[in-house]
């Protein structure tokens, strides 16, 4: 079970969209909204997962509507990643 930083565990969207995901991507959603905004290398960094988990665990994640990428104005050759606000 997922517990989220803001305590409460009612079903909503975002929770039934990250439950039936693999725990990396789960780690990697974690550690995002705690510590947000991170680029894939400070994800790596902060999860200890290989570049290739970290990747596929945004892409599962972008591809639920979970996160948002933006791109990361000190070097555009890298992305940004936070999540999504649901309104």
């Amino acid at each position: 079970m997922v517990v989220f930083a803001d305590g409460n565990d009612a079903p909503t969207p975002e929770r039934d969209a990250l439950t039936d995901l693999p725990p990396s991507a789960k780690l990697v959603f974690k550690v995002l909204e705690y510590d947000s905004p991170l680029t894939q290398a400070q994800l790596r960094e902060r999860t200890r997962l290989s570049k290739r988990t970290t990747r596929h665990g945004l892409s599962l994640l972008k591809d639920a509507g979970l996160i948002e990428e933006r791109v990361y104005i000190p070097d555009a050759r890298k992305r940004i990643y936070e999540p999504r606000v649901v309104d």
